[in-house]
């Protein structure tokens, strides 16, 4: 059944509110607690109660309150704060009064800002990112699979159910992580997402405070972040700012009317970014991409509502803080409202400068996605303060490269045309260059489940300009198509459930492809860690000839030639054409195939395979 509640179509079956109550008038305030000593000392309190906008509201600290505001549900009361930076008193009394006689009192809390260093620190091009989907990896606690709070139960055997994976089997498997070569773990979201079906995701938010029980708990999380930076690797959260899940407890009172984009009939985003910076793009189309909804049960929020923006600014300094989290991946950048994207960066940079952001836009050309990133010299004046864009084209380029026929501006060709076009980005180091993702079918059975492909495909990923990102199960030839079904393309990783027939965590639990193409990864992986050549040396190209195509990565101290043979055959490349950069150099190493290399005027190319050569004077 579906109702209209304050202008928004809602199924009945989604609607959910918190029943935490503090008290008789109050029931959630949120954020739950706050910091001393951030750089920013204003804080907005959502107060959540039967007609608390009619309640007047004092402190025992005096100049703390400085204003409050209103909407047309008497239901909210918003409380603008400032936080002194040596404020020593974790908890602040605020009475609430009716016709001047109190009726309640809320003890708030106030935490200092930690300043322990192992803490925010931020990725960059040296660092290797491992996408995973907490409910696909790995189930640490079989006893929190199902939550009577929860609408959705467990169901293993549905590719679009819950599964179990959990906060404590991501920490199981960290040093299984950090074994395989990566740096950096980003998680997609793991905060509550009470909704009847196709939850496990995590992208239909219902609680912005609350991690979700079948994940574990907010201590959990905590604790990831710790062990994780106990054994050097960093975390990256997944922050969604469009929208929210229709399960959220404020979806069956609103804030506000405007809190929501709101429709007399359900109406969907047309998915369709490249209009924001379109000069001939109607109204309509605009509106559609940026106010409609991603799916029925996610509604579209309203970033130009101030107290929303607010609210959702805080929310993620509110994580950042307490947790300690070392980087922030926001979900569809280009849907939300710009202008709050904008503010919303610059706040968590300015308060957290070493942190690092990551911009998901899902753009099919580079100079639409250009525009997205930070300090990008774009026509209207924007500035997205994200420093880091996701490289979609170069996504897409790899994927035809080793699966199309070689010709002027296909096949490996296309590798060199979208380096080619680099100079549309402010810094295009600030990329993240992945194979396949939790939205995209698997880079194995895009290329037919030729592992030859892959390892050309790897080999260029991990020596190109950029930052790696690798999803969870390509490094085990994980296949599945996005257009088939998401859920068994995000299927489990073996091994990560009691009494899985197969440990693919293990070298035992592997098959020989698993452990070759595992092995191949890892060999390029930790060769990478320790070279500033491959992190932050310039790039020089050469046009793509004959199926092949040859780069080099170099600084003032090293020399890295790249070769990809994309022919079914071997090859003899002749080098003179590269002897700007080679005349420098007399033999080589190649790290692939461990092999040294006396003769660099003729190597021998491997049929469908790639070189990473470190030259030597």
């Amino acid at each position: 059944m579906v109702v209209k509640k304050n202008g928004v179509l809602i199924l009945l079956i989604f609607v959910f509110i918190s029943v935490d109550l503090f008290s008789q008038v109050i029931k959630k305030v949120e954020p739950p607690f706050w910091f001393s000593g951030l750089q920013e000392k204003s804080l907005q309190l959502m107060v959540y109660g039967d007609r608390i906008s009619t309640y007047d509201v004092s402190c025992n600290i005096a100049g703390i309150i400085t204003g409050t505001a209103k909407t047309e549900n008497p239901n909210y009361l918003f409380i603008d704060l400032v936080i002194p930076k040596d404020l020593n008193q974790t908890i602040v009394k605020f009475d609430f009064y009716k016709n001047k006689k109190k009726v309640e009192t809320l003890n708030y809390e106030i935490k200092p800002k930690n300043k322990e260093g192992n803490r925010n620190r931020g990725f960059a091009n040296e660092d290797v990112i491992y996408l995973l989907m907490p409910d696909r990896f790995s189930n640490g606690d079989v006893t929190n699979d199902n939550s009577d709070k929860m609408h959705e139960k467990a169901s293993r055997n549905n590719p679009d159910g819950r599964h179990g994976g959990d906060i404590k089997g991501i920490i199981n498997q960290l040093d299984y992580i950090k074994e395989f070569g990566a740096t950096t773990i980003w998680i997609t979201p793991l905060l509550e997402n009470n909704q009847p079906k196709y939850t496990y995701h995590g992208y239909a938010i219902s609680n912005y405070y609350q991690v979700d029980p079948r994940f574990g708990t907010n201590e959990n999380y905590v604790e990831l972040v710790t062990n994780a930076h106990q054994k050097d690797l960093k975390i990256i959260m997944d922050v969604v700012l469009n929208h929210c899940g229709s399960g959220h407890w404020w979806m069956n009172d609103l804030p506000a009317t405007d809190w929501v984009h709101q429709y007399d009939d359900f109406t969907r985003s047309n998915y369709r970014s490249e209009v924001v910076q379109d000069p001939y793009a109607s109204m309509i189309d605009k509106k559609l991409q940026n106010d409609g909804w991603f799916d029925m049960n996610m509604p579209d929020l309203n970033q130009k509502n101030k107290l929303l923006a607010n609210y959702l600014i805080q929310n993620t300094i509110w994580w950042i803080e307490y947790a300690g989290i070392d980087g922030i991946r926001l979900d569809t950048q280009p849907y939300s409202d710009k202008d709050m994207v904008a503010q919303w960066a610059k706040r968590i940079q300015d308060e957290y400068p070493s942190l690092t952001i990551i911009g998901e836009a899902w753009l099919q050309e580079i100079s639409h996605t250009a525009y997205w990133q930070k300090n990008e010299l774009n026509f209207d004046g924007y500035n997205s303060n994200i420093p880091v864009v996701t490289d979609f084209p170069m996504h897409y380029a790899i994927e035809n490269a080793f699966n199309e026929e070689h010709s002027w501006t296909n096949g490996i060709s296309r590798l060199y045309y979208i380096l080619s076009q680099d100079f549309l980005y402010d810094n295009p180091m600030n990329t993240i260059v992945f194979l396949d993702n939790h939205d995209l079918t698997r880079i194995f059975s895009s290329f037919d489940k030729d592992i030859n492909k892959l390892k050309l495909a790897i080999a260029f990923q991990l020596t190109t300009r950029g930052i790696p990102s690798v999803f969870y199960g390509t490094e085990i030839l994980k296949e599945g198509f996005a257009h088939e079904a998401h859920g068994i393309m995000r299927s489990d990783f073996p091994g990560g459930w009691p009494g899985d027939s197969k440990n693919a965590f293990t070298p035992e639990g592997k098959t020989d492809q698993q452990k070759e193409i595992y092995n191949y990864y890892k060999n390029i992986l930790d060769w990478r860690k320790t070279k500033p050549v491959i992190h932050s040396g310039k790039l020089i190209h050469f046009i793509p000839e004959n199926n092949i195509y040859v780069y080099f990565r170099y600084n003032e101290n090293d020399c890295i030639m790249v070769i990809l043979n994309n022919n079914s055959t071997q090859q003899t490349l002749k080098t003179n054409h590269f002897s700007e950069i080679l005349i420098n150099y007399k033999s080589g190493f190649d790290i692939v195939s461990t092999s040294e290399i006396q003769n660099l005027k003729e190597i021998k190319l491997p049929a469908k395979g790639a070189m990473i050569i470190e030259l030597k004077h």
